[in-house]
């Protein structure tokens, strides 16, 4: 089982998204994502989700939002990955060239217009609506999502 975070950045009405063409061999080839990443051993999500922000993006986020916990069942490599979703609408820097691909601020009326994994655009959209925390479990044979499931808290 792997553990990962993700977070979606708000400014100026726009969400900054990572385009991922920089990568060889990357399961994201192609597709705008937020950032984050793998969290290290013996830090909390949120400890991860500033440090894989700060390093892919130049920025520093504070106060990172929750907003769900989501499981990808066999999703790389045929393990299960865990991870924790958070947005943050607070962020000083300047954005840094990513070697993961290139960093766009995007409106947030284009932000489900972009290319990215058909699960990604339900928990996306659940983020603009200002849903309650989530749990849910997307589970993807050969690049297609072919179910999901969320319970929402609060």
């Amino acid at each position: 089982m792997k553990l990962g975070t993700l977070c979606y950045i708000e400014k100026d009405n726009k969400i900054l998204l990572l385009h991922r063409v920089k990568k060889e061999n990357d399961i994201h080839e192609g597709k705008w994502i937020g950032v984050g990443g793998k969290v290290e051993q013996g830090e909390t999500p949120e400890e991860c989700v500033i440090r894989e922000v700060k390093e892919e993006t130049g920025l520093t986020i504070e106060k990172p939002a929750l907003r769900g916990v989501m499981t990808f069942p066999k999703f790389k490599d045929d393990e299960d990955w865990y991870v924790f979703l958070f947005t943050a609408d607070e962020c000083e820097g300047e954005l840094i060239e990513c070697n993961e691909g290139n960093l766009k601020w995007v409106e947030k009326s284009k932000v489900l217009d972009m290319p990215t994994w058909e699960g990604d655009k339900i928990f996306i959209k659940w983020i603009l609506e200002n849903r309650n925390f989530f749990s849910a479990k997307f589970i993807y044979e050969k690049g297609e999502l072919v179910d999901y499931d969320a319970v929402f808290h609060g």
